[in-house]
């Protein structure tokens, strides 16, 4: 822990500010002169884009693009903000809002680095102590984004400089200077913020004036339903097809398209739903309109809400609050009372109360009670005790916390996206501290010391600090969240002594498109591994960390790697993960070594975290959420009605083209064993991948670049002009149903052929992709020449196309598996004949390249065939086209994300993580949380305890195990158990091997008896035991007494 000897250092001097103190930096670079120009041309150019000269920089901003939209981020761009205060709140904000990519942003700070900064200040350094706090933060800040000029300022505010920005806000500022600048704000129609923490205890006021319109109240994407029906009457009545649950409420508005006969609706004006039950709705007066013949789409329309702020001063002493736990449904109100305490506080001592100094506590508690007055609601003493012992401390997962939501607060103000936090919000986690705080805590075990920690040592003690320093945690992933934590770890003095370690590993390497939120990453890191990375910019942070990265993937795979003495000396291990097999692999692993996980997750403004406990509560894999909706192959064939159809569609059609068969041709080239084992494959497969083979190296080879456009065009005949007109063949336009119904209806659109055009420049693009992608795959060199590509696609000739009679065509997913199971009969002649026509491997001279998908490279032809491919599908069925920045998210599977979550997500975690460090044994001290910024919503709740089994008066959960520490035969094994459990094994399994049953025949029986149990193992599985092993794990089968089966825990059976 970095001490000093001397007690509280003498105060710095000052230093001399002239006139004008303010300091501009871009890129990290100061610029004195509010008028000179970025630094360099990159700046130049990216500054440009950022505003509203050009469009946004997709390759930067994607992910938040698909949070906020484009909407919203040029608004952002036009809004300078200013941020008041460059502690670890300060600093915590204006990192989120500078990631955010808003116009300007203005550090004000007049004080200087104190050692209790550096708890929370990530962008400080310990030399860093005595120099100005805005100076020194501002260069580190502007390098977040070179979009965004950062300017420090270290003159005390006036009404003058505030008036320069559309959003202002304040943080450790005293009420006087809240309600000051509150009120100017106010009556100017600037946006006002204020926000504070203290100790685990934080604050957020929004004021953004009397008429604040909020074009997007919860971000979601605008419900569409299609329609089975609309009634004509004074309350017309809309029935969704097939009673699906529509998902509108009372008061939504909806508009309509493509109804047939009740025509007036469509691209009507936003209609008010005015009633709702789960499968109907009602729109209103629909009497005057024409008949309902069928057909239409209902589409919710997001619709302006305007909100009304009250000023500080009116708000103080009517304050209206968001609840952010309601297992604290009084909190709100007392804390209120608390930060008004404490400003009163310092206010007559010029400071606040010393680290759980019992003088100061009562005295602030006398305070409190004057400012209760004679209320008849009684004070919760014990909460303003804790309130007033930590009000001096500075925890940086508090500010993480505090500093999200204020950031996406900042962002709303900007953007107009969201509904505003209306206008008081308080948080605390009490939780965190000691069990009976008071009796353990006192000001002399948590006095400061000149150390980096002062600021956490006040509200935990040094003790606490000494187990933090010695703690050892393996983090899986260093992406958004990985980045985060890290930075928060840094700050805690996680890992800084003795065997402390953290060792961080992700497999990944950084892309432009992390810079956006994982903020440890600059741009010349692009391409380097993002968990070195992360590491060297954490020990920038804090020097003493020990930190060590990989770039493993954690799975089976590298098991040797960490293995049973890697894990059984952890700590824990906390989650960064982007994917659901991957967190239950970690979470395998965690409840066999019986460690503690910190999970989470987010998705846009939406997240979640989950603490795993052993033996307090369930693991995450105890439970899951609903699968994903898969899209009916019937559908996706040949009744698409929607654009997430088709886009699904052309990514199919991408791997099936361009990446499949062209993996199966070179396992085909590459490996001698590759027919031996494609010959004993099941049904129809054998003759498949067969096919596919031939058709990759022998049919459809190409020999220059022209024949992959002839190739391509080809396909685009195939794909949408061909195949359209044999299903209109099968089901003609006017097709009835047995029911006398229109086949073309409900969810069923009539498709159209299209018309080949290479002037048409989707038609192109599609030729222009798909020929420069076939290229690749053979190692042709490609052609970006649109002209000279359109000139040979047009002289391509193209065989005439008659449908065919008997060409079956599956209607639904009943009569699609019947088709299925018809095409799956084995015809080992058609076979034979086949493979005997295939070139020996060695005669082919073709170096095949099969192509993986990438959606973040703009310039390898993936993306542009995605978008191409679906929307020439899209106007076959005359479905609304996609451009290309929602193609790739719905096609690319992205998961929208922003900064802001992540701060108060990975806020939460550590949180958590400071009652795993005190102990804390009783589940009611932990917080499973799930919140969502754009409402603004937040639901904690407690962690979900394990399920309990039962065999005899034996008790356990998934925690517990039989753990045998002796060598053992099986019979031995056979014979503990039922001596000492009662329990008759019946069967006996380690991993896929099957070691023992009942129904054995006696020679193997009794061979396998006189085997110790390593032995059994090796000689069943045929498999040596790695050396890394120290534990072999069995799974029983048991029946008890009564010859009944029963459920037992597993066997841990310990080797070494």
């Amino acid at each position: 822990m970095s001490t000093t000897a001397s007690a509280d250092p003498p105060p710095q001097k000052k230093a001399r500010v002239e006139p004008e103190s303010e300091q501009r930096f871009e890129g990290g670079v100061a610029n004195n002169s509010a008028g000179d120009l970025p630094h360099n041309s990159d700046s130049v150019e990216m500054m440009q884009q950022n505003g509203t000269d050009n469009d946004i920089d997709e390759g930067l901003y994607s992910r938040q693009l698909y949070v906020l939209g484009h909407q919203a981020m040029r608004r952002m761009a036009l809004s300078n903000i200013l941020i008041s205060g460059m502690k670890g709140l300060g600093v915590e904000i204006a990192k989120n809002v500078v990631l955010s990519g808003v116009k300007s942003v203005t550090i004000h700070d007049e004080g200087t680095v104190t050692w209790s900064d550096l708890s929370s200040q990530f962008f400080l350094r310990e030399g860093d102590v005595g120099s100005q706090r805005a100076v020194v933060t501002g260069p580190r800040l502007a390098e977040l984004n070179s979009y965004v000029p950062v300017t420090a300022s270290t003159s005390p505010l006036t009404h003058d400089f505030i008036s320069k920005f559309q959003v202002v806000v304040l943080t450790d500022s005293s009420l006087d200077t809240q309600i000051e600048i509150g009120e100017f704000c106010h009556q100017k129609g600037i946006c006002f913020i204020s926000a504070d923490t203290k100790g685990l205890f934080g604050q957020l006021f929004c004021d953004f004036g009397k008429e604040f319109t909020v074009y997007d109240t919860n971000g979601e994407q605008p419900i569409s339903n299609m329609i089975a029906a609309v009634t004509k009457e004074t309350e017309g009545v809309v029935t969704c097809i097939d009673e699906t649950r529509h998902g509108y409420e009372v008061g939504d508005y909806v508009t309509f398209s493509e109804i047939k006969g009740m025509v007036e609706l469509n691209k009507c004006e936003p209609r008010l739903v005015t009633s709702a039950g789960p499968y109907t709705f009602s729109i209103g007066d629909t009497s005057q309109f024409g008949d309902y013949v069928q057909g239409g789409i209902v589409t919710q329309v997001k619709m302006p809400k305007t909100v009304s702020f009250k000023s500080i001063r009116d708000s103080l002493s009517a304050p209206e609050y968001i609840l952010t736990d309601f297992a604290k449904f009084d909190r709100p109100a007392l804390l209120h009372l608390a930060f008004q305490t404490l400003h009163k506080f310092v206010g007559k001592n010029g400071r606040v109360p010393k680290p759980y100094a019992q003088d100061d506590i009562e005295q602030f508690i006398n305070l409190a009670k004057e400012l209760h007055g004679s209320s008849e609601e009684a004070l919760n003493e014990d909460v303003l005790r804790l309130f007033a012992g930590c009000a001096s401390g500075n925890v940086c997962p508090m500010q993480a916390v505090i500093g999200g939501i204020t950031a996406q607060e900042v962002l709303k103000a900007c953007s107009g996206k969201f509904m505003p936090v209306y206008q008081w919000l308080y948080f605390d986690a009490t939780e965190c501290l000691p069990e009976n705080t008071l009796s353990v805590l006192n000001a002399e075990k948590c006095q400061p010391r000149n150390s980096r920690y002062d600021g956490q040592a006040a509200v935990f003690g040094w003790e606490f600090q000494q187990k933090l320093a010695e703690s050892r945690y393996f983090l899986v992933g260093a992406g958004a969240i990985g980045c985060e934590m890290l930075k928060n770890w840094a700050m805690m003095g996680m890992a800084t002594e003795g065997n402390g370690k953290i060792i961080v590993t992700d497999m990944d390497v950084i892309e432009k498109s992390n810079l956006n939120r994982q903020f440890l990453f600059r741009p010349g890191d692009v391409q380097k591994p993002k968990s070195r990375i992360a590491a060297n910019a954490v020990r920038q942070m804090n020097p003493a960390i020990v930190i060590e990265s990989h770039e493993n993937r954690v799975g089976p795979e590298t098991e040797s790697t960490y293995d049973d003495n890697f894990f059984e000396s952890l700590t824990g291990i906390a989650n960064a993960l982007d994917n659901v097999e991957a967190r239950m692999y970690v979470d395998r692993r965690c409840v066999y070594y019986c460690k503690p996980l910190l999970e989470s997750g987010t998705l846009g403004t939406k997240g979640n975290v989950q603490v795993v406990i052993p033996h307090i509560t369930e693991s995450y894999s105890s439970s899951q959420d609903p699968p994903e909706k898969s899209i009916p192959i019937c559908t996706l064939k040949n009744f698409p009605n929607a654009i997430e159809h088709t886009l699904q569609w052309a990514r199919d059609q991408f791997e099936g083209i361009f990446l499949q068969p062209v993996e199966t041709a070179k396992q085909f080239m590459t490996d001698s064993k590759f027919l031996e084992r494609t010959l004993k494959l099941q049904g129809a497969q054998p003759l498949e991948t067969l096919e596919a083979v031939r058709s990759v190296v022998v049919d459809q080879v190409p020999g220059c670049f022209a024949d992959c456009i002839a190739w391509a065009r080809n396909l685009f005949q195939a794909n949408y002009i061909n195949q359209i007109k044999q299903l209109l063949f099968n089901f003609p336009p006017d097709q009835q149903t047995s029911t006398g119904t229109p086949f073309w209806s409900g969810p069923k659109r009539c498709p159209h052929p299209l018309v080949f055009d290479a002037d048409v420049e989707m038609h192109l693009d599609y030729i222009v992709a798909a020929a420069n992608l076939r290229a690749k795959n053979y190692g042709i060199p490609q052609n970006r020449n649109r002209s000279e590509i359109a000139a040979i696609a047009k002289g391509v000739r193209v065989p005439e196309f008659t449908p065919r009679s008997g060409v079956t065509i599956a209607v639904n997913e009943s009569e699609a598996a019947n088709h299925s199971r018809a095409d799956s009969s084995f015809d080992p002649e058609a076979v034979k004949k086949l493979k005997d026509s295939l070139p020996k491997p060695s005669e082919l001279g073709l170096k095949l390249q099969p192509i993986e998908f990438e959606k973040d490279d703009d310039t390898n032809f993936h993306m542009d065939f995605i978008v191409a491919a679906s929307n020439l599908r899209a106007e076959n069925y005359d479905i609304a086209p996609a451009d290309r920045h929602k193609s790739k998210l719905i096609a690319g599977k992205i998961i929208p994300a922003i900064a802001t979550t992540t701060s108060l997500i990975v806020g939460l975690v550590c949180l958590e993580l400071y009652k795993l460090i005190q102990g804390h044994k009783r589940i009611e001290s932990y917080k499973d949380g799930f919140i969502n910024l754009a409402l603004p919503f937040f639901g904690f709740s407690e962690p979900k305890p394990p399920v309990k089994n039962k065999f005899y008066d034996n008790t356990f959960t998934l925690w517990d195990r039989f753990e045998i520490n002796e060598e053992m035969t099986l019979k031995q094994f056979l014979d503990y158990f039922e001596e000492k459990h009662k329990l008759k094994i019946t069967m006996l399994s380690q991993g896929v091997s099957m070691l023992y049953s009942f129904f054995l025949n006696e020679q193997r029986k009794n061979e396998r008896l006189a085997l110790k149990m390593p032995e059994l193992v090796q000689t069943v599985s045929k498999k040596t035991i790695p050396p890394y092993v120290n534990a072999l794990v069995f799974e029983l089968c048991c029946s008890d007494e009564k010859d009944e089966d029963v459920e037992v825990p597993y066997v841990k059976y310990n080797i070494h």
